[in-house]
């Protein structure tokens, strides 16, 4: 009596076998994955067969590769950013740092934020947000936002320059005033309106914030009103595997 062929294991099954070794914590957060050799003898496979299982996962951000070829298990640790509390009622803004960073030093993490200002038309999407027409003049505040040393968010901040004129808004670096920016200047925002977009980030995005393959992000875009229409609008790349958004909402 014959016996069919054992049927090899494809790279498929062999990322959806690691997958569940992630998912139930065999393989913990940062944990170094097998060799390519010791998979293969493991799984009955070529190493050829091993490695495309393993790109399945790191185009699921699963897993990430360093240099020397070792594949590890993609180990963040997220923050929580509560939307609601956000720059919301009495702001924390201070000499040492904004809303932001006090909320990531209260949580125990260090944070830093890289700004860049500058100038220049409005294009036709940030005209809308601030009811502007395109190609007015706006100033763009631009932070790259770090944790602990590691980039966490993309953060984009645009005025219209018949309000940023002759204020802190055009002064490079992390300038931050009690109350915020806006506030100390007599522009203080009323209300906000979030718009958030899940998406691919772009090369750029991927780059300036060192996404590994396969992770998305979500796009925050807050447009601040003040009492004749949006005096700001920030928008915040914010990759997925780093951030936990948190909206709490009376009912």
């Amino acid at each position: 009596m014959t016996h069919p062929p054992t049927r090899r294991m494809t790279a498929r099954a062999i990322a959806d076998a690691l997958r569940s070794e992630i998912n139930q914590g065999t393989l913990s957060p940062g944990d170094v994955l097998p060799t390519s050799k010791d998979l293969a003898e493991r799984f009955d496979v070529t190493p050829k067969t091993v490695g495309a299982g393993v790109d399945i996962l790191k185009g699921e951000g699963l897993v990430i590769g360093e240099q020397g070829g070792r594949r590890r298990v993609r180990a963040n640790r997220p923050i929580v950013w509560n939307l609601t509390k956000f720059e919301r009622g009495v702001r924390r803004d201070s000499a040492a740092g904004d809303d932001w960073s006090t909320a990531i030093r209260d949580a125990g993490r260090e944070p830093e934020q890289r700004v860049t200002v500058r100038t220049g038309p409005a294009d036709r999407q940030v005209a809308s947000w601030l009811q502007v027409s395109a190609g007015s003049e706006v100033v763009e505040r631009v932070r790259l936002r770090t944790v602990d040393s590691q980039p966490y968010q993309l953060a984009t901040s645009s005025f219209p320059m018949a309000i940023a004129e002759g204020t802190p808004l055009l002064d490079e670096g992390d300038v931050s005033m009690p109350g915020g920016i806006l506030a100390a200047i007599g522009h203080p925002q009323h209300r906000v309106r979030d718009e958030i977009t899940i998406r691919m980030p772009t090369p750029d995005e991927t780059e300036l914030l060192e996404l590994p393959p396969g992770t998305p992000v979500a796009e925050h875009v807050r447009i601040g009103y003040g009492e004749s229409g949006p005096v700001r609008v920030m928008v915040t790349i914010a990759p997925g595997d780093r951030h936990r958004l948190v909206y709490e909402l009376e009912v």
